[in-house]
Order: C-alpha cells, then sequence, then structure tokens
C-alpha cells in the first residue's frame, strides 16, 4: 500500500485479551467520530470463509500468512483501506487489535498512535466469561487455558511474522489501565485526544 493515503487521525489499539480493547474502538467511534476496525474480526471472516473453526490458533495462523504474503503492517494496510473507501464522515481511524510489532511500526510511519490496554487478568476473564461474544471456543477456555494463550501469544514463537505481544508493548505510545468500568474509560481516552 501506498504511503500516500487519505488524510486522517490513526489510532491503533493493542492491549492483552479481555482488556477492552474493542471497547476503546467503540468509544472512538462513538464518541468521537472514528471508524472502527477490528483486525480481529477480519480474521474471523477470513476463518470462516475458509471453513477453519473461529479458534486463536487458526488466527494466529491467518495473521502471519497474511504478514508474510503483504508485509509486517499489513493488517493496519487493510484497516486504512476500509477506511479510504468510506465517505470521508470520520475524524479518524482506530484500529484493533495490533499483536506484531511491525504493525505498531506502519501505525508510526502513517503518522497515527498506539494505545496500549491492559486490567487485572481475572478481571480480563471474568469480562470474557460474561460478555458471552458468542466467539465460539473462544470464549470457553478456563482461566489457566487463557493465561496459557496469553502466555504463548506475548512471546514471539516463529519468524518475524508470529504474534509478539511483548515487542508490541514496547512499542506502544500510551497505556490504558481499563479496570475502572465505562465513565473512567471514556475520560481517559478523552483525555489523550
Amino acid at each position: 500500500m501506498s504511503d500516500t493515503i487519505v488524510a486522517m487521525k490513526l489510532v491503533g489499539i493493542a492491549g492483552t485479551n479481555g482488556s477492552g480493547k474493542d471497547t476503546v474502538g467503540q468509544l472512538l467511534a462513538d464518541k468521537h467520530g472514528y471508524l472502527f476496525v477490528s483486525v480481529t474480526e477480519m480474521l474471523r471472516d477470513e476463518c470462516r470463509a475458509r471453513g477453519l473453526p473461529v479458534e486463536r490458533e487458526n488466527l494466529r495462523m491467518i495473521s502471519a500468512e497474511w504478514r508474510r504474503e503483504g508485509g509486517l503492517g499489513v493488517l493496519i494496510d487493510k484497516a486504512v483501506a476500509v477506511f479510504q473507501r468510506q465517505d470521508g464522515n470520520y475524524s479518524g481511524v482506530a484500529v484493533a487489535s495490533l499483536r506484531n510489532p511491525g504493525e505498531n511500526d506502519r501505525v508510526h510511519e502513517l503518522g497515527g498512535v498506539v494505545y496500549w490496554v491492559d486490567a487485572d487478568p481475572r478481571l480480563r476473564y471474568a469480562r470474557i466469561q460474561s460478555a458471552n461474544r458468542g466467539r465460539g471456543s473462544e470464549d470457553s477456555k478456563t482461566y489457566k487455558q487463557f493465561l496459557a494463550e496469553e502466555a504463548a501469544e506475548m512471546q514471539q514463537s516463529g519468524d518475524a511474522a508470529t504474534l509478539n505481544m511483548t515487542a508490541v508493548k514496547a512499542k506502544c505510545d500510551i497505556t490504558i489501565l481499563n479496570e475502572d468500568g465505562p465513565t473512567s474509560l471514556e475520560r481517559k481516552i478523552a483525555s489523550i485526544l
């Protein structure tokens, strides 16, 4: 993708599972006029198109495949392409969920910022369980499985195209602790825009 893009504000959103990345993106959309694009939802759609179960392992496999084919920032480029196809009715684009440091780099190349969203692991697990988001086996993990999957995603487990959340976190510009409810989260977002 060319670096010549429609003028926009760009926010990349990274963080731990269940921390509220989508909630941050939705607040940016609802309260501040951003287009919210979930790259995780793009990956889920691709799983469905391929007839694969929507499981974290398959999401990781497809994202690594796409990064190998299109570069480490390809998921950001796909989200920006969605933004560019809009009628210009948005003040910017919020992209969740960054899971490879090349995505941070791409956001920064395009003049954007990256937020790291986090919360206590037990709170995050409880959110996932209570939300019943309809994501199949993603939502039916035990706490131990939840922690094991997170640990696997925090470290690079293959080539440069695989997930490496520790490196993503190190390249984030702003950290948002999301443990105090939606009103507090909304205030935090408004204060950093």
